[in-house]
């Protein structure tokens, strides 16, 4: 069929770019005149409808010569689409046996094994909560009784309220009673920070007991235990100073002793209470430093200074009270070296909240106190910070005028000796610290007549002007 002649155009209709209505618009456009109104339509279309008349005949002409082969074809076709699919059929059932078996042997157990896994973790994190809980009731017990211990029977109503109480317990027990609640403090505060994940104290801010035990027990006893180690280094004496217009007596060796004791206390307390460095600063293996500690004894230093500075300017001011003024001078000075002798001897607690490589500080405590203020000894510190505020007082004395100022200029000479004994007297141990040993910063400054001339000058450079 494909060798006989044909008048229709095929290649034309096979065209990719075959478009009806230009065919049509080329068929009326042949047929007809451009200036013919109206166009005749009946001749395109006559040609149309034969056309496709002999295309269908075309077509049936082959058919039927082709039907033969066409039916064989399509049954070939099908016969292999049947055993493609029975194939596929078995494929597919095969498949879903092995499925059925995987979730019935796998995925079914999965699911038991997952309830049990979620089951015993939920089971854990409560088991791991309650010991959290527990090991806090426990720390809170301990601290309750530790406080009673030292604020003795008055100490909850003191823990209530805030207001010290007077212990029953002194010397030594008094200190120790002291330092065990400092650690139990820690350990409570410790455990009561280590809420991340996985922490310890995971959890533990959701529990009411808990939140109860921080804000009503642990809180007011660690501003308690605070308090006291603050109150011990404050009033740390070891020297005879005066207590009005009478010289108290030399404090005895149990005094002293307990003194030394209520001081080393006071120190590790602060120590254990003072801020933590960040996770950062301890990653990058900084030392710790003490802030609570460190301010407490500048605190101490600050104010034997200025108290002695007050106590001098009225001596100078009543020259007659000098003689009774200046042994206290004296001992506060001797209070300062005792301080510092103990401070260089004494051995800081291990901290344990601090990891084990910041435990050994880089410098001991002494040296960290000198440092911050910048001196060599702290009986120095003294004598120099004394004398430069000393100056303008003095100053103020003579340009009021009067007896005072007539006074003094009138015992220039007598100054000089009661002064400068003054401070050649308050620059050693006190006789209470008989047997400790000197500070490293305190051998280096044997000779104390530099800061005898300081002195000197602060008071009588002025009278001299």
């Amino acid at each position: 069929m494909a060798g006989e002649p044909s008048y229709i155009d095929y290649e034309a209709f096979l065209d990719p770019d075959f478009s009806p209505a230009s065919f049509a618009n080329s068929l009326v456009v042949a047929t007809n005149n451009a200036t013919d109104t109206p166009l005749d339509l009946s001749t395109p279309l006559s040609r149309v409808l034969f056309d496709l008349q002999e295309i269908d005949t075309h077509i049936h002409t082959l058919t039927t010569k082709s039907a033969v082969p066409l039916l064989s074809h399509t049954r070939d076709q099908t016969a292999a689409a049947s055993k493609i699919l029975n194939k596929a059929d078995e494929q597919i059932a095969s498949v879903s046996q092995g499925f059925e078996r995987l979730e019935r042997e796998v995925l079914r157990k999965w699911e038991a094994a997952e309830e049990a896994r979620v089951a015993t973790e939920n089971s854990l994190a409560t088991v791991r909560l309650a010991r959290a809980v527990a090991r806090c009731v426990a720390l809170g017990r301990q601290l309750e009784g530790q406080m009673a211990e030292v604020s003795g029977r008055g100490g909850a109503s003191e823990i209530n309220d805030g207001s010290p109480a007077p212990s029953s317990a002194t010397g030594r027990d008094d200190s120790r009673a002291l330092e065990r609640a400092a650690y139990t403090v820690v350990s409570l505060r410790r455990l009561l920070s280590d809420t991340g994940a996985g922490e310890e104290g995971f959890g533990l801010d959701r529990v009411k007991v808990v939140r109860t035990l921080k804000s009503e027990l642990l809180m007011p006893a660690e501003n308690l235990v605070r308090a006291r180690a603050q109150q011990a280094i404050n009033r740390f004496s070891l020297s005879t100073t005066s207590a009005g217009s009478a010289p108290s007596p030399q404090p005895s060796y149990k005094q002293a002793r307990d003194a030394r004791a209520r001081l080393v206390s006071g120190v590790n307390v602060l120590y254990l209470l003072s801020p933590l460095p960040t996770k950062s600063a301890q990653a990058q293996d900084t030392d710790f430093q003490p802030e609570l500690l460190l301010s407490a004894l500048h605190g101490y230093v600050q104010n034997t200074t200025i108290a002695s500075l007050n106590k001098l300017s009225r001596g100078l001011s009543m020259l007659p009270t000098l003689e009774r003024t200046l042994p206290d001078i004296s001992a506060r000075c001797q209070d300062l070296l005792a301080l510092e002798s103990i401070l260089s001897t004494i051995r800081l607690p291990t901290h344990p909240s601090l990891p084990q490589q910041s435990l050994e500080p880089k410098m001991n405590l002494l040296r960290r106190l000198l440092a911050s203020l910048d001196t060599s000894s702290l009986a120095s510190y003294f004598w120099r910070s004394l004398a430069s505020s000393l100056s303008g007082r003095v100053q103020e004395i003579i340009h009021r005028g009067g007896v005072s100022a007539r006074t003094l200029r009138s015992n220039r000479d007598r100054l000089k000796t009661e002064i400068r004994d003054c401070v050649l007297r308050g620059s050693q141990l006190p006789p209470s610290a008989a047997g400790m040993e000197k500070s490293p910063a305190a051998e280096g400054q044997g000779n104390w007549e530099r800061e005898a001339a300081v002195m000197v000058s602060s008071v009588v450079g002025v009278l001299d002007r």
